[in-house]
Parts: C-alpha cells; structure tokens; sequence
C-alpha cells in the first residue's frame, strides 16, 4: 500500500501553494499539515535542513525546496504537468524560476515601509511582468491549451494581487491583456482556488499590517 504523501505547510506560503496545485492536478492524495513559521515546532526542524516550508514527507524521507518536490512529483505521480519536449521542458523551468524572481519582488511590495522604496519595487515588477507579457500564450495557459508547471507557479503571484488591487491601484500589471486573461484562468482553476483557505486574504492583511509596509499604511480595510 502506498504511503499517503504529507505536505508540511505554512497558510501563507506561496511555494506550498506551488506543491498543493501540481498535487491536485495530479489526483494525489495527500495530507497537509500547516504550522507557524515564527514559532516552528522541534519536530519540523528535525525535518526541514533549511527551516523553511513546504516539506514532502514520504514514509520516512523527506523533500524539501518546492522545485525539487515538483520535479519528484513530476517522476513519481501520475497527470504530468511538464511538457514532454525537452528544449520546452528546459524553458518552462527556466521561466519558473523567474517566478520566483517575481516572488522576490512582490516580497519587498509587502514588506517595505515607505513610498521610495516601494516605488522602486514596483518598477522592478513591473519591468519583470513586460518580460512575461511578451513570451505569455495565454489561451488560457501560459503556453497553450496545456496547464503545466509553470502556471501552477504563477498563480501564487496573482493571488497577492487580488489583495494589493484592493488597496490601490499600482500600474503593475496594467496594460497586459494577456496577463490579465492569464490570471482569469487562474483564478477560475479548481486547483488553484483550493490550494489556500478562504481565510487567506484576512492573513495577508494582517502579515502586512504585522511588518508596518508601506501597503499596510494605504490599506484603509486594516485602519477600519
């Protein structure tokens, strides 16, 4: 009998997010486990060499690091995600990890405390999302008809927008056309809708209200 997959998992985490959509779009089931990352129990230290989240816990074996979990998923699962020639495989990889460059971006949104240097992110954002406005297919998929990896990774990142749209309006992804049909798309996915709670935007409000960011100071629903 095969052993029920556990995902160590933070609500918040985008990179959990990543490993919960490629596990439902593959039919798999698995238990998560969410914990709080600022008060990390012993026993996911023991697991996690890195301190950080999402952990796959196999039987006895642990994966960590999000990329690697999906590449295993990708081997050992069935419904694969990544595209079956190579030379496309290697382009979708590479425009994950621009993902997570865009991740690293939207973190500074969230985080920094004043206009200046939330100003400069924005614009790093931006310029990132003119990248993939030009390569994106976007009918509906990030190439196509096929939903792969690489749209499993994205979705995270529009998600954080439908929290920021509520604040203000940035400019970030304006004038995209193909982005914008994209994040439908995303939106509207099973997968995607149910790889957060629906508590999640209350706790990116709060996360933003707890770090003082600038987005917090604009954020009216968090003065109220």
């Amino acid at each position: 009998m095969t052993e029920t997959l556990k995902l160590i998992s933070h609500k918040l985490c985008p990179y959990v997010q990543r490993a919960v959509i490629s596990l439902r779009e593959k039919g798999v089931p698995f238990e998560r486990i969410d914990i709080d990352l600022d008060n990390k129990p012993d026993w996911f230290l023991k697991l996690s060499p890195l301190g950080k989240v999402p952990v796959l816990q196999v039987g006895d074996k642990v994966v960590f690091e999000s990329a690697v979990i999906l590449e295993y998923l990708e081997e050992t699962q069935p419904n694969p995600l990544h595209p079956k020639d190579p030379l496309t495989r290697a382009e979708h990889r590479a425009w994950m990890e621009f993902g997570s460059a865009v991740l690293g971006d939207i973190w500074g949104l969230e985080t920094v405390p004043d206009k200046a240097a939330f100003d400069t992110k924005a614009k790093q954002a931006t310029e990132k999302f003119v990248r993939l406005e030009a390569r994106l297919v976007a009918s509906p998929w990030f190439d196509g008809d096929q939903f792969s990896l690489v749209d499993a990774v994205f979705a995270p990142v529009f998600r954080y927008f439908d929290t920021i749209d509520e604040i203000g309006d940035f400019g970030i992804l304006a004038d995209k056309p193909k982005i914008a049909r994209w994040r439908k798309s995303l939106r509207e996915r099973p997968s995607v809708s149910a790889a957060v709670s629906a508590e999640y935007p209350a706790l990116l409000t709060a996360f933003l209200k707890k770090h003082k960011s600038y987005l917090s100071q604009l954020d009216r629903r968090a003065a109220a």
